[in-house]
């Protein structure tokens, strides 16, 4: 079950991930129970944590370059008794360096580096692998749906969320918006044929299976 209360995490002054996009995140994401995972700018480990959860039998990647970061990821690993994750602290894209195949990719933070980080996350994760990306600024989200658009072996969606939650002011209650997220969510096609079409011209028929 995912949806971990924010409170339950021990936070620090690192940005978290708030359950409502976090649960958005992980649905998109379809993490299977054996999957290889890596959160790229884990931060304090909110989506690593759930995502352990659901791969019981797969192991996950957290890579964060902020040693207060990877502090809050270990104790929130073991405040929440998780045990399939490996926190490599490292700036990505370098921190993939040592992991050879990935089946989901969550990208949150990425330093300025996102075209570096999806080339080399594309050189490991297979075919039917699946990539989500929480874009905060319109220039991250410019660069990822660019990315994609040169990439025709993914075929990608993207959303806009805005999360208003209750707060209570005394005798009254109003709502108070959290920043707005693009969640960007990309399957990679398992087969991509060359055709010849009724004009003569060759053309790219795809196939997928998701």
């Amino acid at each position: 079950m995912i949806g971990i209360d924010d409170e339950q995490f021990i936070r620090g002054k690192i940005p978290m991930t708030k359950r409502e996009v976090r649960i958005l995140t992980l649905i998109n994401a379809q993490i299977g129970v054996n999957d290889i995972v890596v959160d790229i700018g884990a931060g304090t480990g909110s989506i690593s944590i759930e995502a352990a959860r659901i791969a019981t039998q797969g192991h996950v990647y957290a890579i964060e370059r902020k040693p207060e970061g990877v502090k809050l990821i270990e104790q929130n690993a073991e405040k929440f008794s998780i045990k399939n994750i490996t926190i490599i602290n490292a700036e990505a894209p370098d921190g993939l360096s040592k992991i050879s195949k990935i089946n989901v990719a969550i990208i949150g933070g990425s330093g300025g580096f996102l075209n570096e980080i999806l080339s080399a996350v594309d050189k490991r994760i297979d075919a039917g692998g699946r990539i989500v990306l929480n874009c905060i600024t319109i220039q991250n989200l410019i660069t990822a749906l660019n990315w994609l658009k040169c990439h025709k072996e993914y075929k990608y969606d993207a959303v806009q969320v805005q999360i208003n939650r209750l707060k209570n002011l005394g005798l009254y209650d109003m709502a108070e918006a959290l920043n707005p997220v693009h969640i960007v969510t990309a399957a990679k096609i398992k087969n991509v044929k060359n055709i010849i079409n009724f004009s003569g011209k060759r053309e790219r028929r795809v196939e997928f299976e998701l």
